[in-house]
């Protein structure tokens, strides 16, 4: 590892991001998430990037926030500035055009449960644990809150929130949180065949799709439904839509454009 907070890997369209600050279980420095919001700026704008995999170094995911950071701060504007820029960071990661996969070894807890609950698919290893533990310090998880309670159901999020304890990966995997947990051997492995999966469709189609999802999800049923069926009309007119159809039906495989 490098000394860069942010380590940006590319190769065959999957973009690997490490939080790199392995000696404070990666917790989100001000500086980190400042460079994490200026990547995703740049992978926004990247036709190469199909899908991004986010991971941590050292022994954990995240740990949420600096607190020692904020404290030797002190200052109200300090805090404010600091959720805020939490906040148009997950922002981010849910905007983004491509989906964004939590690769989860270790902990995370707090903002970085919040990172788990902002991506759009989780892989994380059998030995991984969450938690909002802030309700512990006099420090309710409140930002937290917002991706949580928008991934998993009420009551699970407010067991979470309320008591503040550590949930095993298999608990995280039965209420919502994530997708798949696999053996820590295995976990890069999942990531990287899940991205390839994704990596091998259509940016435009998967862009289109995400972002549809993310307009209409708390959309009343009918306004949903007129929304979604104007961003099918959309994909339709799209190059690599005609060129998706056409491989179907005559059994190849399309060559994406990507437009």
């Amino acid at each position: 590892m490098s000394d860069t907070l942010l380590i940006r890997e590319d190769a065959d369209g999957i973009c690997t991001l490490i939080l790199n600050r392995p000696d404070a279980y990666n917790s989100l420095s001000m500086e980190l998430m400042q460079a994490l919001i200026s990547t995703f700026d740049a992978i926004a704008e990247d036709s190469s990037v199909r899908v991004v995999v986010l991971q941590g170094s050292g022994r954990g995911f995240c740990s949420g926030h600096d607190l020692k950071q904020m404290l030797g701060e002190g200052e109200e504007a300090y805090y404010q500035c600091t959720f805020e820029t939490c906040s148009t960071l997950m922002q981010r990661i849910v905007n983004l055009p491509v989906p964004v996969i939590a690769q989860v070894h270790g902990v995370a807890t707090a903002a970085g449960c919040q990172l788990v609950a902002s991506c759009d698919l989780a892989v994380a290893s059998d030995t991984s644990r969450f938690a909002t533990p802030g309700v512990n310090i006099g420090l309710f998880c409140s930002t937290p809150m917002v991706a949580l309670s928008r991934s998993v159901s009420k009551k699970h999020a407010m067991e979470m929130l309320l008591l503040g304890d550590m949930i095993s990966a298999a608990k995280a995997a039965e209420i919502g949180l994530l997708n798949w947990v696999v053996p820590e051997e295995s976990l890069r492995q999942k990531a990287l065949e899940v991205a390839g999966k994704i990596a091998a469709s259509s940016r435009k189609a998967i862009s289109i799709g995400k972002q549809a999802y993310v307009r209409q999800i708390d959309k009343p049923l009918e306004e949903a439904y007129i929304e979604c069926s104007r961003v099918m009309t959309e994909n339709m007119l799209t190059h690599d839509a005609g060129e998706g159809i056409d491989a179907f039906i005559h059994k190849r495989k399309p060559e994406w454009q990507h437009r």
